[in-house]
């Protein structure tokens, strides 16, 4: 399969003795197989595009059986006899162990490196000659068709040796055509059919392009000196790939560019026209398709000269235009009088807004009262107001309509425009509808029974996301017996729809497009059918698939993992003993001075308040008081709304649980527990009060209440802490403040999930998430621009430790548009390097970090835990939140 110019995989990159890996996580659980969910393939340093291409091939059940099933010829025991079996075997060797892992494993992905190695070692011979993808993949196939080739002219008995992955990969088409006059037809052998995709919107016309190349009516003349050629398929392979060329060579630049445009390709591919049986109808059907298209083009032009019209640079449709004529026929003028006015308007607003008269006007009438002396200081006064210069001439409308027209007139005209705009109408429909019949007939053209007989099912399609010089690649997969397309991105493989395989793969959406696109004949069901055992008849599965030796391979390597899971129980559960025994040594009380939290404030004030029912009845009767004169107070701060920088409910667990409902029996627990507090103990009426408090608390038996829930309480207050908490530490370090804010959101995110009160707003947090993450991208392009080689490294730590781990963060709710906009914002402000001079060793480490950057996968990875925080008192916490939060408000978020 061609890959088109994809990541230029350049020697320098090929000499690194540690490229850079996706590191696994330290629990091995998160790195177990869920079920019989597809096993994915782990990035070993870019080769993304070598887990696409290995997973399209290895879901085609025929290909994977005969690699699996493919046995080492007999002298392969001895020495090579040449370079080719000296590399080809040991690849298929290795190709076969890692099919069986992708079989049997018990690991949610493996390691393909041994056979990637042998793959790129191949490349090692020429240090000036660059590698790209389609050459890697070429060469893929080239060693799994060489090493079947060595087996079949071994097992060859006198007859012609067959080749599986010719068979399967391979086709034939005649090229029938003309050279300068003279008429010439070859068959030629072709594996991936390239095409082109600028100029086309779907699969069927780059075909149709690529069928017919030059002047083709020369075909069917007996003298013409024109040179064309048409192309015929006479055989199809079982596997049809189809080669999308998206890139294209710059000439002023000096680069390649990636081709965005939008192409279409469907699910079904039905080639019956592209065959050399079917070409004498296939020619009639071009013939009128051509017709129908010159004949389009014409219905087109007059369209648009009803949808367009007028001679000037601004032009409207037709019918408007009438319409237009026809309101203004019909209007009528109301135009302004200066005897209206000077009934409604005081003496100095006439004489402003008087109308000027026209001097033939004035000669006609004599001299105006305004020339008349006057020793009114009034007129004088309004006569020589500069207003006066402006006034409307009195017969002006006030909106355009027709002066002089007779009632005769009018009704001819608008008769006449009546009845131009319903003929225009009429015209357009009729166009319109023409226009969508031609469309419906050319698209109808090939539907008849004798031209649906040769289905292709799409199989697969690899994606490429970025630029011509770097980018990601995936594929999509479809799965033929669960019926749903699966994507497939290196070590994530999750279930997905047409809707998201069309979006990413057509192209004009992101960077992203398909760039091959993998068909299977839909008659030939061994292609995806599974194996049954000859003796029972029952479907063989999973490891029941395999050949003895692989399967016994995959069975070691899942003990290997097993392992792993019993050495990580192990060591959890050693962990766990440890703190168990630690907790049991008796420990001195620390003294401690007393802390006016919030609550103790609160508390202090209610039994100051309850102080005379103490005195009159005791300590129990005086801490029922008490206790209820703070419920009573923190109901009334739950139902209050708060500006931010004043949350109740930071203050007051209580009010917390209160906006939430939580149980009653946790609220009453909470409030003997702060009325128990050993804090309260510097006075005697407290010291009593806390007494009966935890003598109370003592009497709750366990099954009273929910202790789980009870914890699970409390610790969404602590969440709601660590939500917070982040805020301060974003005025102090952007690092620091990225992991408060991941965890924040992530368990805001569970907060919200139980109630709207339970977390903080949302977009709040999401906003600065995003801010945070744009300052450290920038900071991190503007070391990677020093050039300094520490500097560097930093600036790439930065982007590898904690950008890239947070991208799929922000991608995993797609109806976040600020959020995918902001990686976009990140993607291409390192992509903007690509092209620009640099020294080899920055480019170098940029052709390494650009596929991380650009990887699509929203698989979430693990992230270090966040920095312990400093030791502030709850009071103290209170105040700063309180300072920064009003600090924030002063300052609106850019109206997020």
């Amino acid at each position: 399969i061609v890959l088109e110019a994809s990541i230029a995989e350049n020697k320098a990159s090929l000499k690194r003795t540690h490229p850079e890996v996706w590191s696994d996580s330290p629990n091995p659980y998160d790195r177990k197989r869920q079920d019989n969910c597809p096993v994915g393939l782990k990035n070993v340093g870019n080769t993304c595009w070598f887990s696409a291409v290995i997973q399209s091939l290895f879901n085609l059940l025929e290909f994977r059986r005969l690699v699996l099933n493919f046995n080492p010829p007999a002298n392969a025991q001895d020495l090579p006899r040449n370079q080719k079996e000296h590399r080809n075997l040991p690849f298929m060797r290795e190709l076969r162990y890692l099919f069986a892992l992708l079989v049997g494993s018990k690991r949610k992905y493996v390691d393909p490196s041994r056979a990637v190695e042998i793959l790129k070692d191949a490349f090692k011979s020429n240090d000036s000659q660059q590698q790209d993808v389609s050459e890697f993949t070429h060469k893929l196939l080239d060693w799994l068709e060489d090493a079947f080739q060595i087996k079949a002219e071994e097992e060859r008995d006198g007859e012609k040796p067959k080749n599986p992955m010719v068979e399967l990969f391979y086709g034939r088409f005649l090229a029938v055509g003309v050279l300068e006059g003279k008429k010439f037809e070859n068959t030629e052998m072709f594996g991936q059919y390239p095409l082109q995709v600028n100029g086309f919107k779907d699969l069927h016309e780059c075909l149709e392009a690529a069928m017919i190349e030059g002047e083709i009516e020369s075909l069917h003349s007996e003298n013409s000196a024109k040179s064309g050629q048409e192309h015929w398929f006479t055989e199809l392979p079982p596997v049809l790939t189809f080669e999308l060329s998206r890139f294209e060579f710059n000439q002023a630049l000096g680069r390649p560019e990636k081709i965005h445009n939008k192409l279409e390709f469907p699910p079904i591919l039905y080639l019956d026209r592209y065959m050399h049986k079917n070409r004498e109808i296939t020619r009639i059907k071009r013939d009128e398709i051509k017709r129908l298209k010159e004949y389009l083009t014409v219905l087109q032009q007059r369209l648009e000269r009803y949808l367009s019209y007028g001679s000037g640079p601004k032009r409207f449709p037709l019918v408007d235009v009438l319409q237009y004529a026809l309101e203004f026929a019909s209007s009528k003028p109301v135009c302004t009088s200066p005897w209206h006015s000077a009934t409604t308007d005081p003496p100095q607003v006439r004489a402003a807004s008087a109308p000027r008269q026209r001097p033939d006007t004035i000669e006609q009438q004599g001299p105006s009262s305004s020339e008349v002396p006057s020793t009114s200081p009034v007129q004088r006064s309004v006569i020589h107001k500069p207003f006066t210069q402006s006034r409307i001439p009195p017969d002006l409308p006030m909106h355009p309509a027709p002066r002089h027209i007779t009632e005769e007139e009018l009704s001819v005209l608008e008769g006449c425009l009546h009845r131009w705009r319903t003929e225009v109408e009429n015209d357009t429909r009729d166009l319109q509808e023409s226009i969508s019949r031609i469309h419906r007939t050319i698209e109808l053209m090939y539907s008849d029974k004798t031209m649906v007989q040769v289905p292709y099912r799409l199989h697969a399609v690899l994606v490429h996301e970025g630029q011509a010089n770097a980018g990601h690649y995936w594929a999509y997969i479809y799965d033929h017996h669960q019926n749903r397309w699966m994507k497939y991105n290196d070590i994530s493989v999750t279930k997905s729809t047409w809707e998201e395989l069309e979006r990413d793969s057509f192209g004009g959406y992101r960077n992203a497009s398909a760039y091959c696109l993998m068909y299977i004949n839909d008659k030939e069901q061994y292609l995806i059918q599974e194996e049954f055992n000859k003796e029972t008849g029952q479907m063989l599965v999973g490891m029941d698939t395999l050949p003895s030796d692989l399967r016994d391979y995959v069975k070691e390597d899942n003990k290997r993992f097993e392992k792993e899971l019993e050495e990580w129980d192990a060591e959890l559960a050693q962990k766990a003993q440890q703190e168990k025994l630690l907790s049991q040594i008796p420990r001195a009380p620390a003294p401690s001075p007393v802390m006016l939290t919030p609550n103790m404030q609160g508390i202090i004030m209610a039994i100051g308040k309850a102080r005379n029912v103490y005195d009159r009845c005791g300590p129990e009767a005086g801490f029922f008081k008490a206790i209820k004169l703070e419920y009573t107070r923190l109901l009334k701060l739950a139902q209050e709304d708060p500006p931010p920088e004043c949350d109740y409910r930071l203050r007051h667990a209580i009010v917390y649980f209160i906006q939430n409902q939580a149980p009653k029996k946790i609220i009453e627990r909470t409030l003997l527990e702060q009325f128990g507090d050993h804090n309260l103990s510097f006075d005697e009426r407290c010291r009593n009060i806390m007494k009966v408090a935890q003598a109370k608390l003592e009497m709750i038996k366990p099954d009273e209440v929910n202790m789980e829930e009870y914890e699970v309480s409390i610790s969404y207050v602590v969440g709601m802490w660590m939500l917070h908490l982040m805020l301060l530490f974003l005025h102090f370090s952007y690092m620091e403040a990225l992991l408060y804010l991941i965890y924040a959101y992530q368990n805001n995110k569970e907060l919200l999930s139980k109630g709207p009160y339970r977390g903080h707003d949302e977009e709040l947090i999401s906003h600065y998430r995003r801010e945070c993450l744009l300052k450290l991208n920038e900071h991190a392009a503007a070391l990677f621009e020093s050039g300094d080689d520490q500097e560097v490294n930093n600036g790439l730590i930065i982007m590898n430790e904690l950008i890239v781990p947070c991208l799929p963060l922000l991608l995993v709710d797609e109806m976040e548009e600020k959020d995918i906009v902001a990686v976009e914002d990140m993607r291409n402000r390192w992509c903007s390097y690509l092209g620009q001079e640099m020294e080899p060793n920055l480019q170098e480490k940029l052709t390494d970090f650009l596929p991380k950057l650009l990887d699509c996968s929203t698989e979430i990875k693990g992230f270090n835990d966040p920095p312990k925080l400093p030791s502030y008192s709850t009071h103290e916490l209170c105040e700063r939140y309180a300072r920064i939060m009003l600090s924030l408000s002063r300052t609106p978020a850019d109206g997020r």
